[in-house]
């Protein structure tokens, strides 16, 4: 089965909702067996990165989550979803993310940027989103290059490996869309961006993306 984590925070409800217009079956949970037997798990999130970690511990999720992205299930991590995948964030300094992607979650610092940004924005897509066998490729499948997303954050990653599939410019050119294997993480919301936004979320609830447990 598909899978919403639900550690309190985030759109739960409108990304299900989006979910079940492709005609697709979902479920909302924060039961770790629930989680232990997901087919694919999509990971929103909207607020404070160390609130979040709080409530996934509180729920007893990280482990189990960490378990089912090292057993090579398909992982897709929205907003602050996507920034939990990194190793920290200067949000809440001293609280450790999930880590399964290295590098950090900094805030927008330029004076003359309104923040949050907030509203509709391009996306950049890299050489590596392009790639033949590319993860990413499956996830953008059908999404022209400069595509609109609708975007609504104050904090953006920063990785320290070659995972950036995506960019975006606002004031500076920061990383939008992430993939290492099995996991992926858009700082866009999908459920809020339309046409573009739904078909992000079929392509990942279909693609067979053909990853194993990693080493």
């Amino acid at each position: 089965m598909n899978v919403i984590v639900d550690y309190g925070m985030g759109n739960l409800e409108s990304v299900k909702n989006a979910v079940s217009f492709l005609g697709k079956k979902v479920i909302i949970t924060s039961s770790p067996k629930d989680l232990s037997v997901a087919r694919k798990i999509i990971f929103p999130g909207v607020g404070h990165f160390g609130k979040a970690v709080a409530e996934l511990k509180k729920r007893g999720l990280i482990e189990i989550l960490k378990e089912r992205v090292n057993q090579g299930v398909p992982f897709l991590g929205i907003c602050l979803g996507m920034q939990l995948l990194f190793e920290k964030s200067s949000e809440a300094k001293g609280i450790a993310g999930l880590g399964v992607i290295k590098g950090e979650v900094v805030k927008f610092r330029d004076k003359d940027l309104i923040i949050p940004h907030m509203g509709w924005n391009q996306i950049k897509k890299g050489s590596r989103i392009k790639d033949k066998g590319s993860s990413g490729r499956g996830l953008f499948e059908g999404i022209e290059d400069q595509s609109y997303f609708y975007f609504a954050h104050s904090y953006f990653c920063q990785p320290y490996e070659q995972v950036t599939l995506a960019t975006t410019d606002y004031g500076k050119e920061f990383v939008s869309v992430v993939g290492k294997k099995n996991i992926w993480g858009i700082q866009f919301h999908p459920e809020k961006s339309q046409t573009k936004g739904l078909k992000v979320l079929d392509n990942f609830l279909t693609y067979d993306f053909g990853y194993r447990a990693l080493a």
